[in-house]
Parts: C-alpha cells; sequence; structure tokens
C-alpha cells in the first residue's frame, strides 16, 4: 500500500468520527450523522480538487474509502456511551491525527501533479483545513480553525516542507506526520495563539484562554491613535 493510501485511510476515519460527534452533539438525527461525518471526512479534498484543477468526479472512484467512511459514522453512532466521552477527552487528538494526515495527503497530490509552491501550500492547507470548516458552519459553529489556537500554519507547514523536498521517502512522511500531530497537540496545550486585532480597542494582542476574572494577555503592539 502506498503511503498516500495510508494517509488518506487515517484522515478519513479520524475525520468521520470527528464529523459525526459534533452532529451527535448538536442533536442531529441519524442522517444528519451521516451528511456531516460524510462531509468532514471529504469537504477539504473536494475543495482541493477543483481548485487545483482535478474532476469532483474523482470522488466517486473512492469507493472504498467512502464505505470506510459510512462504517466510521456508524461505529461512532453505537459506541456506548462511556466510549463516547472516552472520545470526547481525546478529540483533540484526533482531529490532529486527521488535519496532519490529510495536509501531508495534500501536499503529496499537489507534488505528484507537478503544480508550484503556492499551490503545494494551499493543496495542503485546505485539504487539512476544509472538512472541518465545512463541519462547524454546518453545526451552527464558528470554524474551529478561525478561533482555535494555531491550527492551520501547522498543515502549511507541513505542505511547505513537502513542496521543497525536505520529506520523501515512507520514513521521512511518517516523521513529518508525528511531528505535526506533536506540534499541534503543543499548540493546545500551550494555548498558542496568532496575534489579533480589537476594532474596539485597536490593541494587536495575542488573546489567551482566560476566566470570567481575568484579562486579555496583551502583547506586540498598542494603536497610538487617540
Amino acid at each position: 500500500m502506498h503511503i498516500f493510501d495510508i494517509f488518506s485511510i487515517i484522515g478519513t476515519v479520524a475525520f468521520a468520527m470527528s464529523g459525526a460527534f459534533v452532529a451527535m452533539e448538536e442533536e442531529y438525527d441519524i442522517l444528519g450523522v451521516l451528511v456531516l461525518g460524510l462531509v468532514t471526512a471529504f469537504g477539504g479534498g473536494i475543495i482541493r480538487n477543483v481548485l487545483i484543477g482535478v474532476p469532483v468526479t474523482t470522488l466517486w472512484a473512492q469507493g472504498d474509502l467512502i464505505l470506510l467512511a459510512v462504517l466510521s459514522v456508524f461505529v461512532a453512532f453505537v459506541l456506548p456511551m462511556p466510549w463516547v466521552r472516552h472520545w470526547k477527552r481525546t478529540e483533540v487528538l484526533f482531529d490532529a491525527i486527521g488535519l496532519s494526515a490529510f495536509a501531508i495527503q495534500g501536499a503529496l497530490y499537489a507534488t505528484e501533479m507537478k503544480h508550484p509552491m503556492s499551490a503545494v501550500l494551499v493543496a495542503a492547507v485546505l485539504t487539512g483545513i476544509g472538512g472541518g470548516i465545512i463541519r462547524d458552519l454546518l453545526a451552527g459553529r464558528k470554524p474551529l480553525v478561525l478561533r482555535d489556537e494555531i491550527y492551520a500554519v501547522w498543515a502549511m507547514l507541513a505542505g511547505l516542507a513537502i513542496g521543497m523536498g525536505w520529506f520523501g521517502s515512507t520514513v521521512e512522511l511518517i516523521l513529518l506526520f508525528v511531528a505535526v500531530v506533536f506540534f499541534r497537540m503543543l499548540s493546545v496545550h500551550y494555548k498558542w495563539k496568532l496575534p489579533r486585532r480589537s476594532l474596539a480597542t485597536g490593541d494587536i494582542y495575542i488573546r489567551a484562554e482566560v476566566d470570567a476574572e481575568s484579562t486579555p494577555e496583551r502583547a506586540i503592539v498598542q494603536d497610538q491613535t487617540p
């Protein structure tokens, strides 16, 4: 089995179950759970294909992956509640696994088609985060990539590493996969954030996770406009 196929399988299972559990949190019926699971698993790849010139109909040639996603959604739906609660405690890890697997898969896809670096980066990012964005929008949530700890940056760095040819062999790609998962989990644990700017105050800052009695951690620049 090609390393490309391995990453496809890992990402499909991780994201299909992620979408299914989000749907169950929103109390969707079984059809809604299935739709959200499939959209999460394949949405990023479809967007990527449109942008790099791959026919969208190639999705239907992935019958085995579609079946795998459906089975993953079904498993998520019938899991005993203690297992579901355990999943929720490790949800971020599975999301990181899906992000890493799909980002690398997307970058490999673009490099095999001899696309330039810009296309490789776009393919990595959209394959890694596209399904999650669609999932959150359909669930009525603000997309994770727009509000949570550093997220898309790791997909972009994975695409850069592959596009530059720094990782090519099977062992190197597995190491890259592990590294992306590791750094994604570090960003969650330490709550690393990208800079934000408030239009209310004009400040540029890094907002840490805060409780009701604390204030955002200010950093970088403060607007001097009176």
